[in-house]
């Protein structure tokens, strides 16, 4: 086990430069000059000379070439430097220390919930196949499946504008400080940021399930007079379980994607609103200090997922 962490761990490196090789390429592949747009405004109506223009850009050090470019944000990340905002010249340190626990707390309640009613309904459907409540759950997920994050995120903004007078708060409730009213905040961003993962879930979950539960050794279970729930619950959904927290593990860093469009739906002031924000200004620190966060944040999660499955199968063994 010691000597397969040593080795994931050792990925890890040439996964995260080959992102940040990626990541800084198609920024500056993309059209758009972050010295024109500051000195232009946000309403774009700005004017300015060509000596303003070189001026700012050699403040900004886009003049240089793109290899001392990327060579000197590779320096500044090694010395856990992110650089700072192209934009306001904040330190994007700051930035992401004040917006990523709002962004993981949305991430965490969208997995938890969708673990929570998905794994359930899964068996459920399984256990009780072809009857109404397994075709009212195909519905359900294969509704999820197929309706877009941003498409859930409206229609729900819509239906509690209409039928309950409610709109997203523009103050955001530090959970600290006020517990009861941030979860008010991020409950329905949550739900629906999660809706496409319960379904997913649930759909695999019920497919697991039906294989699982025509093994012999649920076949030998049941002949032993064991009670259906200890059948179900002990033998059947353990091993049931194996593909269903690779796809929850997948889904968690995919989260990371899907929370950008449900942030600036929501309002909810993340990382994934601050992404928009940074990419219309061309901000590259910005930009990147989030792309490589996130890429971070799924490679931790895949190898996490992966030890697990020790503990789920014994005959699982990492040499």
């Amino acid at each position: 086990m010691r000597e397969y962490i040593i080795k994931r761990l050792a990925l890890f490196i040439p996964t995260i430069i080959l992102v940040t090789m990626m990541v800084f390429a198609i920024m500056r592949v993309l059209p758009g000059d972050p010295a024109l747009l500051i000195l232009l405004g946000e309403e774009g109506e700005g004017s300015y000379t060509q000596e303003e223009l070189d001026n700012l850009r050699k403040k900004l050090g886009t003049d240089r070439h793109l290899l001392i470019q990327y060579a000197n944000w590779m320096w500044d990340l090694l010395r856990g430097d992110f650089g700072e905002s192209v934009w306001d010249g904040t330190p994007v340190k700051n930035e992401i220390r004040d917006r990523l626990p709002v962004t993981l707390q949305l991430a965490v309640m969208a997995i938890v919930i969708s673990i929570v009613i998905a794994v359930p309904l899964g068996v459920l459907s399984a256990i009780r196949q072809d009857t109404w409540i397994d075709h009212a759950t195909k519905i359900f997920t294969i509704t999820g499946v197929a309706a877009p994050t941003f498409w859930i995120g409206i229609l729900v903004i819509v239906c509690l504008a209409i039928w309950f007078n409610w709109l997203p708060p523009l103050e955001f409730a530090n959970p600290w400080a006020d517990p009861v009213t941030n979860f008010k905040q991020m409950i329905f961003p949550a739900l629906a940021l999660g809706y496409h993962d319960i379904a997913f879930i649930a759909r695999l979950t019920r497919s697991a399930m039906l294989e699982v539960l025509r093994e012999d050794y649920v076949r030998t279970a049941r002949s032993k007079g064991l009670r259906e729930w200890v059948v179900v619950f002990r033998h059947a959904l353990k091993n049931a379980l194996l593909p269903v927290v690779t796809v929850a593990g997948l889904q968690f860093g995919a989260l990371m994607g899907g929370v950008v469009l449900i942030e600036a739906i929501f309002l909810v002031p993340g990382t994934g609103t601050l992404l928009l924000d940074s990419l219309q200004r061309r901000d590259y620190a910005m930009i990147q200090a989030i792309i490589l966060l996130a890429a971070v944040f799924v490679l931790t999660i895949n190898m996490i997922v992966d030890l697990l499955y020790g503990w789920l199968d014994p005959r699982v063994r990492y040499g």
